[in-house]
């Protein structure tokens, strides 16, 4: 095989060297032969629903993102369908907090209302929903307590409570992103058990105890009361144990699994995609967002090359999902891709 840099007189390639620039002359030819093809078929839209009404105000951390109380809930989801993303994650925040969480489970919950307004708006629209405690507890922890420590297999209980409450409100799949032990196969016999065979998990598999979560903790007012959450989330130094977390999320019954954050862990996104044949998903976290977005309101960055090229790295490192702040911008910005 004759190497691209042979050259011949003049300094000029010899004839029949090989030139991959051939293949990025123009955007039809690079749109052709691209490698990985984002697409908003693959695209999740966070949505923070909270207690109240005529709520819709910008989480100030969270530039173009907005708390929404349940009577605004039925206009955004028509608008996400309308711009073709194919589903939201609901994030409700509490009225009132209380040591176990309690309101996490509530029928009449922010989360549970807005699922049920959402299925009869947006009928197409897929509905997930975030099942944790950490928003709903007064010391910000994703569990119960005993003695300081976060008890395991007591917030398994509630987590199992919580994901039943969101199913018998309409939601087409449950997320767990509590990392407790064992709550995936809970989930799954309890959901089996009412009747809830249909509805999917996409377990939050490798959840690390990341510094990129500051503005959601914001906008969800979920920041621990106390200590951190090192005990449960994962260290950012492992990628081996998310592997394993992946496989064992799979074996208790999980339809989808999770890496978080995506961005400073594709490396991580592409081991568990190599290890793993369930469909995988990648969210790309509210730091992550944020930071880009803050280096684009400055004009240090292009707002919308950098969104793109932020889920194409994603997409590249095997992510099927992508859980992203963009996703109906994103979808408007690949049909105009499309179209050109």
């Amino acid at each position: 095989m004759q190497s691209s840099g042979s050259n011949g007189p003049n300094g000029r390639l010899a004839a029949g060297a090989v030139r991959p620039r051939r293949l990025r002359r123009g955007a039809a030819m690079r749109r052709l032969v691209r490698e990985t093809r984002l697409s908003a078929d693959q695209l999740l839209y966070p949505m923070f629903v909270v207690p109240g009404e005529g709520v819709e105000t910008e989480i100030a951390s969270l530039p173009g993102q907005v708390h929404r109380s349940v009577d605004r809930v039925a206009a955004a989801a028509r608008e996400v369908a309308a711009a073709g993303v194919p589903g939201v994650l609901l994030f409700g925040r509490a009225a009132d907090k209380s040591p176990d969480g309690q309101e996490a489970s509530a029928p009449d919950g922010a989360t549970q209302r807005a699922a049920a307004v959402i299925k009869a708006a947006a009928p197409e629209l897929l509905v997930c929903t975030d099942v944790c405690l950490c928003a709903y507890t007064d010391h910000g922890h994703c569990g119960v307590l005993n003695g300081g420590e976060v008890d395991n297999d007591a917030s398994v209980a509630r987590i199992v409570d919580t994901a039943l409450s969101h199913a018998r409100a309409g939601a087409d799949v449950v997320a767990p992103s509590d990392m407790m032990d064992g709550r995936v196969g809970a989930i799954r016999a309890a959901l089996d058990a009412e009747g809830f065979g249909s509805t999917a998990i996409m377990a939050y598999a490798a959840k690390y105890a990341s510094a990129f979560y500051g503005p959601f903790r914001d906008a969800v007012d979920s920041a621990p009361a106390f200590g951190d959450r090192r005990g449960y989330q994962m260290d950012p130094a492992n990628v081996r144990e998310a592997v394993r977390e992946a496989a064992l999320d799979i074996a208790e019954g999980a339809d989808i699994v999770m890496v978080k954050p995506a961005l400073t862990y594709l490396d991580v996104v592409a081991q568990v995609r190599a290890a793993c044949d369930a469909p995988l998903a990648a969210y790309l976290v509210s730091g992550e967002y944020a930071a880009i977005e803050a280096a684009a309101a400055r004009g240090w960055l292009d707002r919308r090359a950098a969104a793109l090229e932020a889920l194409t790295a994603v997409a590249r490192a095997g992510a099927d999902v992508i859980i992203t702040y963009w996703a109906p911008q994103a979808a408007g910005w690949l049909r105009e891709d499309a179209s050109r």
